[in-house]
């Protein structure tokens, strides 16, 4: 994960949010570890309140993970099963997020689907690019695409055809997240916040012994990623937010915008008003895969959905063609903007 390519497929894919703290003047209750270093093709923030620095402890259990979930680490086991070897077996990392993606792919009508790189590809966001891309190469790759095509039995994955690969780039950011949330709080920390290229898991308050405090960007049109106005702070206690959007990786062909965000079911880039969509939901890695499935949905499927889960909640921004883009979000999620 820590080659440019993965840049392309997860970076751009779902990081559409701004990390950062906000602090009043008031002493800190006890000693906060600030960490921050590079993973997976991007920047992390770690913030937890500890009297020793643990940060060789953080930067040895990410490695691990991208042992575990990196396509871009060609003897990673989720890589291994990819090029179909039958002697390698899924750890517990790789059975949760293929669990909870496969749960999250019933959740929203197969909207969300992990088998769905090779499409990607196809359209050029991906590992490899293409220039040509006719209905019958779709039709032909939407043949192996499919979270019904790949099942697991024990530790080992079975596939129902062998061209069938697996890309866990809309999930696996928002787990090591939540991945690192547990080392620190086997450690008995209380008080902590995980960034990973803007996806975020947290837990209890910050320095200022207050919620932590997480910017959305507004969805500007910026392939650069240089952009960083900020749309709304959300305060929060506990829990994970990650936010997806198609406003930075698109391309444009014969005057036509491509998005990035493919949906799996048709086999072609999104069209709709939806410019991006955060999640927040008990774990960092259900609310990275909510709010890529949102993208593929768009706003009101998903206004449906968040309204009959009371796990997650979800804050919109769409376009509805005046200069300034619109909101809408879930009841819930008024109580995380609260000043």
């Amino acid at each position: 994960m820590k080659k440019r390519g993965f840049i392309a497929s997860v970076v751009f894919l779902i990081v559409f949010m701004a990390f950062y703290f906000l602090r009043d003047n008031q002493p800190a209750k006890g000693i906060y570890q600030r960490d921050e270093g590079t993973i997976f093709g991007t920047i992390y923030h770690i913030s937890y309140e500890y009297p020793e620095n643990l940060h060789q402890q953080i930067k040895e259990e990410l490695k691990r993970f991208d042992a575990s979930m990196s396509t871009f680490n060609k003897n990673s086991i989720i890589s291994r099963i990819n090029r179909n070897d039958s002697t390698v077996e899924a750890d517990e990392w790789f059975i949760r997020v293929f669990n909870t993606g496969r749960d999250v792919s019933a959740a929203t009508e197969g909207s969300f689907d992990m088998t769905v790189a090779p499409l990607v590809n196809a359209w050029g966001f991906g590992f490899k690019k293409s220039d040509q891309v006719t209905p019958a190469l779709i039709d032909s790759i939407r043949s192996f695409v499919g979270q019904e095509k790949i099942r697991l039995a024990g530790k080992k994955v079975i596939k129902t055809d062998l061209r069938v690969m697996l890309d866990a780039s809309a999930i696996a950011k928002g787990y090591a997240c939540d991945v690192i949330g547990e080392l620190l709080t086997k450690k008995g920390i209380r008080n902590y916040m995980v960034e990973i290229g803007g996806e975020v898991s947290a837990k209890g308050k910050n320095t200022s012994g207050k919620c932590w405090r997480i910017g959305i960007n507004k969805p500007i049109e910026d392939q650069s990623a240089s952009a960083g106005e900020i749309q709304e702070i959300i305060n929060l206690c506990g829990g994970g937010m990650a936010t997806s959007g198609n406003y930075r990786n698109f391309y444009y062909k014969e005057g036509k915008r491509y998005a990035h965000t493919i949906d799996p079911r048709t086999g072609y880039p999104v069209e709709h008003s939806l410019l991006s969509a955060t999640v927040i939901a008990p774990s960092c890695m259900l609310a990275d895969a909510f709010a890529t499935a949102f993208m593929v949905l768009g706003l009101d499927k998903s206004m449906e959905i968040v309204e009959k889960n009371p796990e997650i909640d979800a804050y919109f921004i769409y376009a509805d063609g005046s200069e300034e883009n619109a909101v809408k979000m879930s009841k819930g999620f008024e109580q995380y903007m609260k000043r």
